[in-house]
């Protein structure tokens, strides 16, 4: 089922293939979700799993930020471990905790255990984005939908810590002691991201993102050695499906020339790295970014001031997609989010 709409003449696709903008894009990381009050409400009472399982939920939750702010783009509501879960890893996400699995991987055998992902593990995935892409159709003139997956390095840190880590230190333990091990896990969940996307590809997404929320903990060695071959085999695989990828990390300073190196079309930048610092460092490609999300607690002029000096340097790239340096943050007030987002949208071009 194909889009029906023509979508490549919307701001976000140009400005992700470097192109004239009719007006500087924007979307926010976490936007679908909780901050606003019409997702609290459609929650209530379904977990997270169970909620991002449910392709009706998926729908409603992604439309809302777009309905809201009439954003650039839509992103996909999942999570990073979902298309684990979905192959039927014990894992659940815990209120305040995060992703917590129940076996915790240590052995190649551990690795051999976990099934593929094929599109028959996720019919709830092509059935909400094939509902999506029609819905969006019809949105602000055509609002693109950007498919989601965790990376492989930041999946797997959760497969072997058990649950969320600051440390990482059970996960390099086995990168650095037990090398086919960590390679045999890495590949498998390479292959797993990679299907998951492409699943969301074959039913309408028009761009993907894959987030390495954790890479940041690593050397631009260790990245380089055990991380980047299997982010970049993921992001080939959805290359040769002919839409943008986006790459995003949290922290990665030292790592966006390897990010962009890796496969990427745009670089997502944190709020830690100045788009004047991180532009020349992804090379012919646009960049992402990258309001500290704590500036929307500021007065608005404030937070619209900076918010114009980032579009400013922005200028300097291949293309610039307005955004958040890292999600949404819950306590968020959504009328401030959509003084940004009008903002940015009726911002000069020069």
């Amino acid at each position: 089922m194909g889009q029906p709409h023509d979508l490549s003449d919307s701001a976000f696709l140009k400005a992700v293939r470097g192109e004239p903008v009719p007006h500087i894009p924007v979307w926010f990381m976490r936007q679908a979700g909780r901050s606003l009050p019409e997702y609290l409400a459609v929650r209530e009472g379904t977990n997270m799993l169970e909620s991002c399982m449910n392709a009706e939920l998926v729908t409603e939750i992604t439309l809302q930020p777009v309905r809201r702010y009439g954003v650039d783009a839509a992103i996909f509501f999942s999570d990073i471990v979902l298309p684990l879960k979905a192959v039927g890893v014990d894992l659940d996400i815990k209120p305040g905790v995060g992703p917590v699995v129940a076996r915790p991987v240590r052995t190649v055998a551990d690795v051999e255990a976990i099934p593929d992902l094929t599109p028959d593990h996720v019919p709830f995935i092509t059935e909400a984005v094939r509902t999506l892409t029609g819905e969006l159709a019809g949105m602000n003139g055509g609002t693109p939908l950007i498919g989601f997956a965790g990376a492989p390095f930041t999946v797997a840190s959760y497969l072997v810590e058990g649950g969320p880590s600051k440390e990482h230190a059970k996960t390099k333990a086995l990168m650095f002691g037990a090398p086919d091990v960590w390679d045999a896990l890495m590949r498998k969940i390479a292959g797993i991201s990679a299907a998951f996307l492409e699943v969301q590809v074959a039913a309408g997404a028009s761009a993907i993102q894959l987030f390495d929320s954790w890479a940041g903990a690593l050397t631009p060695g260790d990245y380089e050695r055990h991380v980047m071959p299997h982010s970049a085999s993921v992001l080939e695989r959805v290359g040769a499906l002919g839409v943008p990828r986006i790459h995003f990390g949290v922290g990665t300073t030292n790592l966006l020339t390897l990010m962009g190196e890796a496969g990427a079309d745009v670089v997502g930048v944190d709020w830690r790295t100045p788009l004047p610092t991180a532009i020349p460092m992804v090379g012919d490609r646009a960049v992402q970014g990258n309001l500290d999300p704590t500036l929307v607690f500021a007065p608005t002029d404030v937070m619209t001031a900076r918010a114009a000096e980032i579009i400013e340097a922005g200028r300097a790239a291949k293309g610039h997609v307005f955004n958040l340096g890292h999600g949404v943050i819950p306590t968020t007030d959504p009328d401030q989010l959509a003084r940004l987002t009008e903002f940015v949208q009726s911002y000069p071009l020069r």
